[in-house]
């Protein structure tokens, strides 16, 4: 492999369909930046082509005992959960191992925010958290996170901003004890620069 065709752009997709292969979350990538041969570009750029993709797919995993295939120039590995089925798509030549470990971490996640309660009807219920989950993981293409724990700690948390406001009075008092001491501050500065 040359090193004009190294690239960080991995997942083509990432679907959640439910038992009858209707979309309950999909987003599909394309690369920032144009690659020889096209070889990035999006197979699927209508709903149409999109919907037909993601209805061949779902014919040919649903009930079957694998996790990974090959369909229609793709690397596809996926998980069924109850009644919804995840998938992580990525080009030929991608690494399965690492979209497999895509495809857990996105399924143990979301399995910790949603308390272990992975069905259709949460998923549609906490829609939020659910692509929070799939951004934290894969950002335009490129795989961000694999860690579980680290990706439903960064979606259910906010971040933590050690701004020392906690004990800020906000109050009309207390802004105007604030703009008596910067007052103070800014006269004394001035008297030391004379």
């Amino acid at each position: 492999m040359s090193q004009a065709n190294v690239t960080l752009f991995t997942v083509n997709a990432v679907l959640i369909l439910d038992n009858d292969s209707h979309r309950i979350l999909t987003k599909y990538y394309q690369p920032p930046h144009p690659y020889p041969n096209n070889q990035y570009a999006s197979q699927y750029p209508t709903i149409k082509e999109q919907r037909a993709f993601e209805k061949g797919l779902f014919d040919k995993t649903h009930k079957q005992g694998t996790d990974i295939i090959l369909f229609d120039n793709h690397v596809v590995v996926y998980k069924e959960v109850v009644d919804v089925i995840i998938y992580v798509v990525g080009g030929l030549n991608e690494n399965e191992t690492m979209l497999y470990q895509v495809v857990l971490a996105l399924r143990d996640s979301l399995e910790i925010l949603l308390k272990h309660s992975l069905d259709k009807r949460t998923i549609i219920d906490n829609y939020d958290l659910v692509s929070l989950a799939v951004d934290e993981t894969i950002d335009d293409g490129i795989i961000l996170e694999t860690d579980p724990t680290v990706i439903s700690t960064r979606v259910s948390r906010p971040p933590a901003y050690d701004t020392g406001v906690k004990n800020l009075d906000l109050s009309e008092q207390g802004l105007m004890n604030a703009y008596q001491m910067a007052k103070e501050k800014l006269a004394e500065r001035l008297k030391q620069a004379l």
